[in-house]
């Protein structure tokens, strides 16, 4: 049973929905975000999504966009962000990690490689935002011997016949996308995340973590009662942009809101 597996299995036990937060890795500076992840494991994350900073992050908004654009400009790879990984581990060896990102860095990299060193940071999970399930084999198999679970999106347009693909292929969890466009944007339909969520139900037991429009605790809570998982990215990076010149602030700041989402979420 992977980290993550686990994870998911101590929560249900408990009758708990996961907080999931997400981050850059590298934003604002790298010497900060080890601190940042160990932030959000000790003020109530459960998994925490680590992003590898890409040059054309086509699913996300402005708010990640730039976030990987300050990230680049420190010169942050995705040899950096494992290392991030591997210095986390050095104190915490509890909490899953889920490496997010874009498929080009892991090709340039190449599959068994990325799946090796990933592994000996302590990574235990890989969502590739732009890899469809159909041309996944390869790297779902370099990730599955190295003990990590390839992890997909489901979008409120996919249809049964390709969540059946989608889910065939997937490990660990399954992202739902609740909105149709880009991080950071619209505003939550709770009767269509539920009623989409009962569909993907049908095909698997997996738990499912809804992500995209989680901007406060109150649609944590709300999402919370519908989803085994709750992942929160813009509204994180953003404290992260308003407070980049204020590490203290960036630390102190999300404590404060992660807090409120754990609050809001085990309500």
């Amino acid at each position: 049973m992977s980290r993550i597996q686990a994870c998911f299995a101590e929560l249900k036990a408990a009758n708990k929905t996961a907080l999931i937060p997400f981050v850059t890795a590298g934003d604002p500076h790298p010497q900060h975000t080890v601190d940042i992840m160990h932030t959000l494991a000790n003020a109530g994350a459960d998994i925490i999504e680590l992003g590898i900073p890409f040059s054309d992050p086509m699913a996300d908004g402005p708010t990640i966009q730039l976030a990987d654009e300050r990230a680049l400009e420190h010169g942050v790879t995705i040899h950096d962000a494992i290392a991030m990984v591997k210095s986390f581990r050095e104190t915490n060896t509890q909490t899953p990690v889920v490496l997010m990102g874009y498929l080009n860095p892991i090709e340039v990299v190449g599959y068994e490689a990325f799946a090796q060193e990933a592994k000996e940071a302590g990574v235990d999970g890989v969502l590739t935002v732009d890899m469809p399930p159909e041309a996944a084999g390869d790297l779902n198999a370099a990730l599955e011997s190295a003990g990590m679970d390839p992890i997909f999106l489901i979008a409120p347009t996919t249809t049964e016949a390709r969540i059946k693909t989608i889910v065939s292929a997937a490990k660990g969890y399954l992202y739902y996308v609740s909105l149709k466009g880009i991080t950071g944007a619209g505003h939550l339909d709770t009767d269509d995340v539920s009623a989409k969520l009962e569909t993907i139900r049908k095909t698997t037991d997996l738990p499912i973590a809804v992500g995209f429009g989680i901007k406060d605790p109150e649609t944590a809570g709300l999402v919370a009662k519908l989803a085994e998982g709750v992942v929160v990215g813009s509204a994180l990076v953003n404290i992260v942009a308003e407070n980049q010149d204020q590490p203290a602030q960036i630390i102190e700041k999300l404590t404060e809101m992660v807090g409120s989402l754990r609050q809001g979420i085990d309500n």
